[in-house]
């Protein structure tokens, strides 16, 4: 065979030799792509991060976070942790890199050591760590300071970097490119699919971020954790609608276009729209419709429906979840279980929101709770975050999405912030009704829930499950990093423990 090829690669070589004399007279102008360009375009390479940033996200997190679940094995994963389907833990980190992290690489290179694209610099850079973010809290240790780096210096094999290290880098690209922006300077405009532009609501975005990320560390390093807390409230968070992160799509078009939520969703069970097809035998889980229910809350026939003679309807007395221990076998009943409403959740041509006033008022109320903010009492914060958590549905459904003013005002009134219970107390209140309010970021929900602890949801032990009845901690890695970068994979399994669904990472304690 060594021969063969020998031989098989020397005439290949004689004939390109021969080839190129005959034709090199002309070879540029031949194999020059005309609809080509050599020269980066910014905005164009942006835009595509920015869809592909918000497109990467696992949806089996729904029913993980026990908002859906399904009878069958099929999306069995999510609320059932179905070891058959264990594959699906790899999906964020094979789409991550090659599209999102590559994409802002490419950006960032053209655009970083221009003085005139400034603000083109540090949007990237912001929109970068809320692209890692999301990476390093689901698998921990990741390829950070060398990813990306395949075209400009050929490094295919980067190393994983510990989580610790990625989160005090995070954390100083939010510091520096908050700081940096230059109002007198060009922007992505109409590029941007989030905010068309506007610097001082990418600064927002910014110190948010630099507040989630602070926040996650309390158990870790209560001490950093404070002062980046303090630093990004006093550098100005979301806390209006208007500046709410959201990435715009549209309902026609390439599906790139559509909101991928909405789009899974809709493919994966509910294109029939009458409750009994289902595709992939989803729907709502009782645990999610059960505590809308004995809370009254005004969300649930905005969120929730049911087909009653082929009709979607928002009865509250009709809502009914289903159970996670059903078992491939479809229930008679279940026309009669609450889906996702058309107008709202499946809306093809609603935002994603990316970070809402509702999340920074949430956790200002902790801030305040500790110590760390003395702004405002914790007990308006957390009145305010509950209000702009259910004004902020009108952003995505319009006119099914609003509730009526007096309808918040009782359930505020009837929701107060237990001011004479414990801190543990207190936060069991504050992420449980984070917990309702960021749905359905259930992958945002997912990394509150390891730091706390709370919505005190229970696992559920399937027969089959990969985890022994427990909630699983993090996603796998690939296979093929086994093999393909295996000495930086066994460095990174070394250091933070086995490619495991019950390892913890480092700020999950």
């Amino acid at each position: 065979m060594k021969n063969i090829i020998k031989y098989a690669g020397g005439l290949l070589g004689l004939v390109g030799v021969v080839s190129l004399q005959s034709c090199d007279k002309n070879f540029s102008d031949t194999n020059t792509n005309p609809e080509a360009t050599q020269k980066v375009i910014p905005q164009y390479v942006f835009t595509k991060a920015e869809y592909d940033g918000t497109a990467n996200m696992l949806n089996f997190l729904l029913g993980t976070m026990q908002y859906t679940t399904s009878y069958n094995d099929v999306a069995g994963f999510g609320s059932k942790y179905n070891a058959a389907q264990i594959s699906q833990t790899w999906q964020a980190f094979n789409d991550g890199y090659p599209k999102e992290i590559n994409e802002l690489g490419i950006v960032i290179k053209a655009v970083k050591n221009d003085p005139s694209q400034v603000n083109l610099y540090a949007t990237a850079r912001i929109w970068r760590v809320y692209c890692y973010s999301r990476l390093t809290d689901l698998y921990g240790d990741i390829p950070y300071f060398q990813a990306g780096l395949g075209y400009d210096s050929s490094n295919y094999k980067p190393a994983y970097d510990p989580q610790s290290a990625i989160y005090a880098d995070m954390l100083a690209e939010l510091d520096a490119a908050t700081q940096s922006f230059d109002a007198s300077k060009g922007t992505y405009g109409a590029a941007d699919l989030i905010y068309n532009g506007s610097t001082d609501k990418w600064k927002k975005f910014g110190y948010s971020l630099m507040l989630r990320l602070g926040m996650r560390m309390t158990k870790v390093d209560a001490n950093a954790a404070k002062n980046w807390v303090t630093k990004a409230i006093a550098g100005g968070v979301i806390i209006n609608d208007a500046d709410i992160a959201k990435m715009s799509y549209l309902a026609t078009g390439q599906d790139i276009n559509k909101n991928p939520l909405a789009l899974n969703l809709w493919n994966s069970d509910y294109i029939a729209q009458n409750g009994s097809t289902n595709t992939e035998g989803g729907k709502y889980q009782d645990v999610f419709i059960s505590y809308l229910k004995s809370t009254n809350d005004p969300r649930l026939p905005m969120l929730s429906v049911v087909w009653n003679g082929g009709v979607a309807d928002t009865s509250v007395g009709l809502q009914k979840g289903m159970p996670a221990t059903l078992a491939n076998a479809k229930p008679a009943n279940f026309v009669t279980y609450s889906e996702p409403n058309p107008k709202t959740i499946l809306l093809l041509s609603s935002p994603r929101l990316l970070f809402t006033a509702a999340e920074s008022y949430y956790l200002m109320t902790e801030a305040a709770l500790r110590g760390w903010y003395s702004g405002a009492t914790a007990s308006s914060l957390y009145q305010n975050g509950i209000q702009a958590a259910m004004r902020q549905w009108t952003l995505i459904g319009g006119a099914a999405g609003t509730i009526a003013p007096a309808a918040i005002t009782n359930y505020v009134a009837a929701n107060p912030l237990n001011t004479g219970g414990t801190l543990d107390d207190q936060m069991k209140q504050i992420y449980t009704q984070f917990w309702v309010s960021i749905f359905p970021d259930a992958q945002e929900v997912f990394a509150s829930f390891r730091r706390t602890g709370y919505p005190a949801l229970v696992p559920n032990n399937y027969a089959g499950n990969a985890t022994g009845g427990k909630f699983f901690r993090r996603m796998l890695y690939p296979q093929n990093e086994q093999t393909l970068n295996a000495d930086a994979y066994a460095a990174a399994v070394s250091r933070q423990g086995a490619n495991d669904l019950l390892t913890q990472i480092w700020w999950d304690k």
